[in-house]
């Protein structure tokens, strides 16, 4: 089917409105007015970037939900379902499931918080040294920023199908400028305490529209239907996340346990930021708890909606079905089929709102990643190494610039990546660039005492090996070595996945981090006592 056909018809499917415009619009001032009214509070570093350290258990739940739950999570989610059916549902269940953990045991976070550090790499500093602390820092940032790379895009693709602009780079463009711009305003301006009270009203704002729209959704279409279409659509593979004829497979699965579950809520730097930001350490555990629930939440809901829209295309409106599945399907039909078929699910004035709860956790979602990664360049790469003290001036400055070239990048990484990976793959190892070092180097550095910094060092740069399998870079590197030996390049593609990248990544960091501590111990008079009694002495 030719492009313009396509993008025609999905032009007319949506319902929006001039009464739904408005409506964003609205919401969209509110959250302007909101970033420049709160300059005024950001009086230091610790205000700018940790809101002073005084956010209580509920209020954390909230803001750390409405920054994990952002437009990126929904769609990349969405897609999940969409094309993996109910076997997407594991990824909730372990996420939920390492949340709870993290709560329960205060794994990692609660002597985080203790140490009363600001990022990661502050603490990487106090437990290994500043070397470490700026190496660390580096790949934190790199990682974080090339992470966030398709956020734009994503979220500019949602807007464009639910209001039903046409779907080409114009449009798109516009959209992502737009939107660049609006977060840029007020994070630049508010810092972390404009974050905080945007995501707690997109926590509310969001929270109405996933009840409205998913009550609609089974309304419309009924759960057995959506039973009944996974199952004559995907077979087996649409309900069990281990079969090998799946989008998923037990690499895969084995793969989340430790990086959509346990990475995701205690090592991953968004998520660890609102916990620095706790007022005490119990506290922490606390929220961590409490979030258990909406970590979970966060990846079913987008993913029964992404169910939804593949019972609607498939049994209610199968003249739609090749725009979204087959050989002639459109780009990244798995991306677009969701807000497509919210635009013709919701009804006016209700699909405005539910509009811009999503710009909303959009831009909740952005504001928070644009303050992290912009504060550790300031805080653990350039302070550092500086000769002289900087005052708390030139650090906001540095970091409120920070903020715009890392927006300006995002932007164009948007446009021209050309990776075809899954979305949730693709900030799956992205992100593993920075957490399989973090992992270790935190868990070893908060609970082992012979860690040293040696070993801190080897677990840091192993860890950026999970670069290699960014889907580029992956399959370059197949081809090349199946050239040079004459290998079956098929095969070995199939064969060393994202996941088994990343699993091996994993592996080979720790094993470098405990063979680096053990043959380079720290010298006497930089080895540290006790990283227990450390805790409870900074408490």
């Amino acid at each position: 089917m030719p492009l313009f056909i396509a993008e025609l018809q999905i032009h007319e499917l949506t319902h929006f409105s001039i009464l739904d415009w408005v409506i964003v619009a609205i919401y969209l001032t509110i959250s302007l007015v909101i970033g420049i009214y709160v300059t005024r509070y950001t009086t230091n570093m610790d205000a700018y970037i940790g809101a002073g350290r005084s956010v209580g258990p509920w209020l954390g739940v909230a803001t750390m939900t409405g920054t994990e739950m952002g437009l990126i999570t929904v769609m990349y989610m969405a897609q999940s379902g969409f094309t993996g059916g109910f076997a997407a549902f594991h990824m909730a269940l372990i996420a939920g499931g390492a949340t709870l953990f993290v709560g329960l045991t205060g794994f990692i976070v609660k002597p985080l918080r203790a140490h009363r550090v600001l990022t990661i790499p502050e603490y990487y500093e106090k437990r290994f040294g500043r070397k470490v602390r700026i190496v660390g820092g580096i790949i934190l940032s790199a990682a974080g920023i090339l992470n966030m790379g398709l956020f734009l895009q994503v979220g500019a693709k949602f807007i464009v199908a639910a209001t039903g602009l046409p779907i080409d780079g114009n449009a798109l463009i516009v959209v992502m400028t737009v939107l660049l711009i609006l977060v840029l305003v007020y994070t630049v301006l508010g810092g972390m305490i404009s974050v905080i009270i945007t995501d707690y009203t997109q926590f509310v704002v969001l929270s109405f529209g996933i009840i409205v729209t998913t009550v609609l959704a089974i309304y419309t279409l009924g759960l057995n239907s959506m039973y009944e279409a996974v199952k004559t659509g995907m077979g087996r593979k649409g309900f069990d996340p281990t079969d090998p004829s799946g989008p998923f497979g037990t690499a895969y699965v084995t793969y989340q346990i430790i990086a959509a579950g346990l990475i995701g809520c205690a090592v991953w730097p968004t998520a660890v930021s609102r916990a620095l930001a706790m007022e005490s350490p119990e506290a922490v555990k606390k929220q961590y708890v409490l979030s258990s629930v909406s970590f979970t939440i966060r990846f079913l809901i987008p993913m029964f909606w992404g169910i939804a829209a593949y019972t609607f295309v498939t049994q209610l409106h199968p003249e739609q079905t090749s725009l979204f599945l087959g050989d002639n399907a459109i780009d990244d039909a798995g991306l677009y089929a969701m807000p497509a078929f919210l635009g013709q699910l919701l009804p006016i004035g209700i699909l405005g709102l539910i509009t811009a709860a999503m710009i909303a956790a959009f831009m909740s979602t952005h504001d928070s990643y644009l303050l992290c990664w912009s504060s550790v360049i300031t805080q653990d790469v350039v302070a550092p190494l500086r000769q002289t003290p900087m005052s708390t001036a030139a650090r906001i400055k540095l970091t409120r610039v920070c903020i715009v070239l890392i927006g300006i990048f995002i932007w164009a990484w948007g446009l021209f990546y050309e990776g075809s990976d899954r979305i949730w793959d693709y900030m799956i190892i992205t992100g593993a660039i920075y957490f399989t070092g973090a992992l270790v180097l935190l868990a070893g550095g908060l609970y082992w005492q012979q860690a040293s910094r040696a070993g801190a060092m080897l677990g840091l740069i192993f860890g950026a090996s999970a670069i290699l399998g960014l889907e580029p870079i992956r399959i370059s590197l197949i081809n090349l070595g199946c050239f040079i030996f004459d290998a079956n390049a098929i095969y070995w593609l199939e064969a060393i996945t994202s996941s088994v990248v990343g699993l091996t990544s994993i592996g080979l960091t720790l094993i470098a981090f405990i063979l680096g501590s053990l043959i380079w111990p720290d010298p006497k008079q930089y080895q540290t006592t006790n990283p227990a009694n450390d805790i409870q002495e900074s408490q």
